[in-house]
């Protein structure tokens, strides 16, 4: 089984690498790839790839991510999660493979307290929920052979993320003023790319799992708490901080040009139901990340 990879060297695309391999004979690309093009901003460069490499399984873990910049690249933004995930799909249906996309909480409005399930109606807040809006959309009509999931809030031990600059700003200072008001899953690249895997091969066994799926770790939390998780972990390690004391503050302290939705809460139990897994709660994956931060090749 030959399976192609867009967007290796990003968080989730790292740990896929990984996950994929067992799976079968892996081409991973990104957008530095010179014997086939990975670059996203090259829609029919893109689906030339395709038809050349004629894959079975196609996963897509590239995307533009950068959630504030969308705000003024809108048509960057758009062509890299719509245009060329249609082009994709186009080619994934031509040849009958499989397609996985990714996509995110964003593509809701962000209101409520309850968790979003898959049939909810979607809304987006800023351009980056409305270009993967967009992307899903694109898969959705151009063909039947897909698994779309949804997350949140995703980190990886490589690379930059909440955790590393939490720790960073706590060795420098005594006070920390953390979002309140945000709540949603913490969920790892390595949960992602496992869980990936494993329904890649349940889709080949059984097609009629096709469908979108909210794809986050069990369990709700804050940025706030996630924060004071992370810095508890620490003190347990021995890490040495300056931080004497967090403060609790609302959305609308760090103004942002993206919108950012206060209920970021996935549902999950469709996947977990379709696919035989349980999934983990979220503090779960950050105390591993952590633990692995504090060893001497970790911060």
């Amino acid at each position: 089984m030959n399976i192609l990879l867009f967007g290796k060297t990003g968080q989730v695309g790292w740990e896929l690498q990984r996950a994929l391999s067992p799976l079968g004979n892996l081409i991973a690309l990104d957008v530095n790839s010179k014997e086939y093009c990975g670059d996203f901003s090259n829609p029919q460069g893109i689906a030339e790839t395709v038809r050349r490499i004629k894959p079975d399984v196609i996963v897509n873990a590239a995307a533009h991510t950068a959630v504030d910049k969308a705000e003024a690249e809108h048509e960057f933004a758009k062509l890299l999660n719509a245009t060329t995930v249609e082009a994709i799909a186009k080619e994934a249906a031509s040849i009958g493979a499989w397609l996985i996309h990714y996509s995110t909480d964003y593509v809701f409005p962000g209101n409520g307290d309850k968790p979003w399930r898959e049939i909810d109606t979607t809304g987006p807040l800023n351009t980056y929920g409305e270009t993967k809006l967009a992307g899903e959309m694109a898969v959705l009509e151009n063909c039947q052979k897909y698994l779309i999931f949804r997350t949140s809030w995703v980190y990886a031990n490589r690379g930059n993320n909440f955790a590393k600059t939490m720790l960073r700003l706590a060795k420098e200072r005594e006070e920390l003023s953390v979002i309140n008001d945000q709540f949603g899953a913490p969920t790892g690249a390595e949960l992602l790319a496992d869980c990936t895997a494993h329904a890649i091969a349940m889709a080949l066994r059984k097609p009629d799992v096709a469908g979108i799926y909210h794809l986050v770790a069990s369990g709700i939390t804050t940025w706030f708490d996630y924060a004071n998780v992370v810095f508890a972990e620490a003190e347990n390690a021995g890490y040495k901080l300056a931080l004497k004391i967090t403060h609790p503050v609302p959305t609308d302290s760090y103004p942002t040009p993206a919108r950012r939705p206060l209920n970021s809460r996935l549902d999950n139990r469709k996947f977990q139901e379709t696919f035989g897994l349980t999934l983990p709660s979220w503090d779960m994956g950050v105390k591993r990340m952590l633990e692995e931060l504090f060893t001497p090749s970790g911060l």
